[in-house]
């Protein structure tokens, strides 16, 4: 029974959903254009086919909106901007998306002009922020450490080519140079794209990335075989970590970053996409050791079911960027 409790583990940790998902945060802008004369813009994610409407977010309470939000449709999200007034100072008052619940995170940007712009993350259970005279930059730091975090770790395609090459690698000090390799690499590119030196187009990148997931689970697979791949995994890593640089380049292109802190937000999304990083490869280790020490006969059966639930998937995810 435990043997059989351990491989339906395995196999539920590796299988993903058949959409892999991106971290795509609703996001607020409030920045002072003269005294007291605010804009308001903000975009919404489109959780379903079925949402159409658009969410208006709290505002403080000594500020009012002039006529009504201009609301439109970007990709894959609503937009809404309008024209806010203010009287007296908004330090102290609050801003936020109270319905957050039913949506990922949200981040929310203030800008006054005598004062240095500040960043705060929303959550379900903490949909408003409170404006504070005083920003800091551990403000910026923590939010964007979290939505790395948050990246790796829900964004199934990332998350699912670590979990393979962990597989293939089996441990050791392999694994240690195969994830170091992964992570040169994709911070380069990370860095390159976000900062304006190198950038592709974001379908191809995706569909690309697929096909490195496809083609580590075939390697999986011929595991009766010393391959290429086997044999110097960190050169793979590191040609595939390229690639997925441009992935995590494009979902902190849809975040944004907040103006003047790009540096700091730069850098704590990319320790936090190492933070995940880390912790699939501990769990994927960990996991491994003890179906080795309780369930030693499990493994092989397990390791199988699991390739092959990582190249179904990452085919159909191939498929449909291919054809979407």
């Amino acid at each position: 029974m435990i043997r059989l409790f351990l491989a339906l583990f395995l196999v539920g940790l590796i299988a993903a959903p058949a959409q892999a998902d991106e971290v795509r945060p609703a996001s607020i802008d409030f920045t002072e254009r003269a005294p007291g004369e605010w804009s308001l813009a903000w975009k919404q994610p489109v959780a379903s086919a079925r949402q159409i409407e658009l969410i208006v977010p709290v505002i403080p309470d000594n500020c009012e909106m002039i006529g009504e939000p201009h609301r439109s449709l970007g990709a894959a999200a609503f937009l809404g901007n309008a024209e806010v007034r203010c009287s007296g100072d908004v330090a102290g008052k609050t801003i936020g998306l109270p319905q957050l619940a039913g949506m990922a995170d949200a981040l929310v940007r203030v800008a006054p002009l005598d004062r240095e712009v500040q960043s705060h993350r929303l959550t379900a259970s903490q949909p408003l922020a409170q404006i504070i005279a005083r920003p800091d930059r551990w403000q910026v730091l923590r939010s964007y450490f979290v939505i790395g975090t948050e990246h790796i770790l829900m964004g199934w395609d990332h998350l699912l080519f670590v979990i393979a090459l962990v597989l293939l690698v089996a441990g050791g000090w392999n694994v240690v140079k195969a994830a170091t390799a992964f992570t040169i690499a994709h911070s380069i590119t990370l860095v390159a794209t976000t900062l304006g030196y190198a950038g592709l187009p974001q379908r191809p990148v995706e569909a690309l990335i697929a096909l490195s997931i496809v083609f580590l689970a075939v390697e999986l697979a011929r595991s009766d075989r010393e391959t290429w791949t086997r044999r110097w995994p960190w050169i793979v890593a590191f040609g595939f970590g390229l690639l997925h640089g441009f992935g995590f380049a494009g979902a902190l292109r849809e975040i944004g970053l907040p103006e003047g802190e790009v540096p700091a937000a730069l850098l704590a999304f990319n320790l936090g996409v190492e933070a995940g990083q880390l912790l699939v490869i501990a769990a994927v280790i960990a996991l491994r050791a003890i179906i080795q020490r309780l369930a030693p006969n499990v493994e092989a059966p397990a390791l199988k079911l699991a390739t092959y639930a990582i190249g179904i998937t990452a085919a159909y995810w191939l498929v449909d960027r291919v054809i979407a």
